[in-house]
């Protein structure tokens, strides 16, 4: 998966920006704004069907705290360390998650988005496959998916391994082999797992700025080490020929003082880059609670200079870029190129 014209823009879980995520209307939108390639969450349901979902916690992007027939399913469940009360997707079949309607999942940042509450429905991950199928018919566009798996320890402990069923399901949907395909999670230990099942794609490695990855806590305990130690050198040097490349929060690819203020570029787009890792960064935002301190202009859920720090981030070289609102990634590649 590349572009002719610099880094892959990426529709970070479709459109968000402009409707409720993972719904079919946001990633035809995306495509429509110009997006490259689309980024689902997979999670599971009871009966095994991936489905597009931030979490496997539901309440915040569905209505179903609002349905008195899926009342007795609230209940509270430790997900990857955390105690999460609500409604959770392996609790539900695929037939009752389809009566559900979509939810923006930050309304107060997105009341626009919000606006588009309650008319669509959930999608499981063979009808994205068939929405990017066909809008690269339309666009004439070879266009791409970026699978992020979420919670694959989790998953595997109560019988529903997602390697498993992510491989079932992209070789039904044609997506197995020779397609536009990236694979990724912020557990490490799955991505051999898909490969291993002849899934011919591209593995990314999830990083975050902070923290430890739940499936080295899970077997090592205190002694896991953290999402840091995989990007100083010798943490890179680890990764060479077990994936192809790193996605990570933008803040490690920003140069931060201790006041959030954006100096320029770190050095990690280079270094993993001598190691012929690919790298990505996410999530790239316009409101200004999400940009870096220097480029806030106004109340905090007004665009701020997205510009500047958008242009930023492309410029570092990286490969691709993770956003909520694809044209405008279109447009700071635009300006980047021009």
């Amino acid at each position: 998966m590349t572009a002719a014209r610099g880094p892959l823009i990426i529709g970070h879980r479709g459109a968000p920006g402009y409707r409720p995520e993972h719904t079919r209307s946001s990633y035809e939108i995306a495509f429509a704004l110009g997006a490259d390639a689309v980024e689902p969450d997979i999670v599971a349901t009871k009966d095994g069907v991936l489905v597009l979902r931030h979490e496997n916690e539901i309440s915040g992007t569905t209505d179903v705290a609002s349905r008195p027939e899926f009342a007795d399913r609230r209940t509270t469940k430790n997900v990857d360390g955390v105690e999460l009360e609500g409604w959770f997707t392996e609790d539900f079949t695929w037939s009752e998650l389809q009566t559900l309607r979509a939810r923006e999942r930050i309304a107060g940042v997105r009341p626009s988005s919000a606006s588009f509450d309650g008319t669509s429905g959930i999608l499981r991950l063979s009808e994205l496959f068939e929405i990017v199928d066909r809008s690269s018919e339309e666009t004439g566009a070879d266009l791409g998916v970026v699978v992020e798996i979420k919670h694959a320890t989790y998953f595997a402990g109560i019988g529903l391994p997602l390697d498993e069923l992510l491989a079932q399901e992209l070789n039904a949907a044609g997506w197995a082999r020779g397609r536009n395909l990236v694979v990724e999670s912020f557990e490490q230990s799955v991505l051999p797992l898909v490969r291993a099942r002849g899934v011919g794609a591209r593995y990314v490695y999830l990083i975050e700025n902070e923290g430890k990855p739940f499936d080295l806590v899970e077997r090592l305990g205190q002694a896991a080490p953290t999402y840091a130690d995989a990007v100083n050198d010798v943490g890179l040097d680890a990764l060479v020929g077990e994936v192809d490349g790193i996605s990570v929060d933008k803040s490690l690819v920003l140069a931060l003082d201790p006041d959030g203020n954006a100096l320029g570029a770190s050095d990690l787009v280079a270094r993993a880059h001598e190691r012929s890792l690919s790298v990505f960064a996410w999530t790239l935002r316009p409101e200004n609670r999400f940009l870096s301190t220097n480029f806030r202009r106004g109340p905090q859920d007004a665009f701020g200079d997205w510009q500047s720090e958008f242009g930023l981030i492309l410029g570092t070289g990286i490969d691709g870029v993770f956003l909520d609102h694809p044209d405008l990634g279109v447009a700071a590649r635009d300006a980047l190129v021009a």
